[in-house]
């Protein structure tokens, strides 16, 4: 019997240790919406105070005793708030983040929603003087070389939820429209707005390894390149535009240490795939199995499990919420025999858990993951 950690660290170097490993709760987008985890929680008995990682989208932090319930290898760790003169609530349920984007939650509504950009209509005529949020500030590391010993010294893989992304902020920072439109008519804007954010961004991954970096196993790293049915802009445009800044985020944070990168995109990325194994990605999620050419999970092995491992692909756009827990099990099963064989997989559902999902669809899925993750797999 391994540990978590020494579980996680055997499948992310493509070796078939005891069983696969499971994420929940590891980062956001492995984790559960709030009205879901306490659907989950009055299901399972337990009574405590829910928490969220991200008030945005309402991420769940989720207790040890539900991760332990379900056999979660991995125990998250969180820097804290980056220092910024923009950041403030206002009312309604409404408010604006490090970087100046104003978010507003609906009646009714489970996330927030942007509703108003601070480059939209017109960028500054010098980016470098925007207020910047303070990325790297020291009082964002306090604690965390603790926090992460602690996570090592019990057994666990340790995995930060860094924040890090380059063309993501850019369109919080303008809208998804107007930052497309920018990438193909303004690329010298673009350039210079994608080098301001990384800049910052590689700072923060510095301080971070240099912090805490021989106690981190996977740094989460997330840029959203595709939509439903394909990418959200060209291979070449990503090539030119973002590729080279993503990869100076993650030489950055592999400079010091040999953490794994976890890259988070949703979407139909499949053209991406050899992109992000070149700059360094070693663990893709979500793995959107209901995106276009996303499903095909035994293909997405034959083809990238040499070189990349592949966390997700449980679906959760239909799957987890409308089928029977006997359809949840098959659905698990079917991953584990595509992506598990030789390493290289950790269990998940794509994307957090949304609460029209019923509380036994998620025990069925961790409990099969349990019981049918066991190497040798069954044929």
């Amino acid at each position: 019997m391994l540990t978590p950690r020494e579980r996680v660290l055997c499948a992310l170097n493509h070796e078939e240790p005891d069983r696969v490993p499971i994420m929940f709760g590891g980062s956001g987008a492995t984790s559960m919406l709030a009205p879901a985890y306490d659907r989950l929680k009055a299901h399972l008995g337990i009574i405590s105070q829910t928490r969220v990682s991200s008030r945005t989208f309402q991420y769940t932090l989720m207790d040890e005793a539900v991760m332990a319930r379900f056999g979660s290898d991995f125990r998250p760790l969180l820097p804290g708030p980056a220092p910024s003169t923009l950041a403030r609530e206002l009312p309604e349920d409404t408010l604006v983040d490090e970087w100046g984007t104003t978010w507003q939650r609906r009646p009714g509504v489970q996330y927030y929603e942007m509703v108003r950009w601070p480059w939209r209509g017109a960028a500054p005529a010098d980016p470098a003087s925007y207020p910047w949020p303070d990325l790297a500030h020291p009082s964002r590391f306090e604690g965390l070389r603790a926090r992460a010993k602690a996570i090592r010294e019990a057994g666990y893989a340790t995995i930060v939820l860094s924040g890090l992304a380059s063309y993501e902020i850019c369109h919080q920072l303008m809208g998804l429209e107007a930052w497309l439109t920018t990438l193909a008519a303004q690329p010298d804007l673009a350039h210079g707005l994608m080098r301001q954010v990384t800049d910052r961004a590689c700072a923060m991954a510095a301080r971070l390894m240099e912090e805490a970096g021989d106690y981190i196993d996977v740094v989460v790293m997330a840029d959203d390149l595709g939509s439903q049915n394909g990418l959200l802009m060209s291979p070449k445009m990503y090539r030119a535009m973002i590729k080279p800044y993503q990869a100076e985020i993650i030489a950055t944070l592999k400079r010091r240490h040999p953490a794994k990168v976890f890259y988070h995109s949703c979407g139909s990325i499949y053209p991406l795939i050899n992109d992000l194994i070149e700059i360094g990605v070693d663990l893709l999620n979500p793995v959107q199995v209901s995106a276009k050419d996303m499903g095909d999970t035994a293909r997405l092995k034959r083809e990238f499990g040499a070189r990349l491992s592949f966390c997700g692909g449980v679906d959760t756009q239909r799957v987890l919420p409308y089928g029977t827990p006997d359809e949840v099990r098959d659905e698990v099963r079917r991953r584990i025999r595509d992506l598990a064989p030789g390493g290289g997989y950790v269990l998940a559902a794509v994307h957090a858990i949304q609460p029209d999902v019923p509380p036994e669809n998620v025990c069925a899925l961790y409990e099969e993951g349990l019981a049918a993750g066991r190497y040798p797999l069954a044929q």
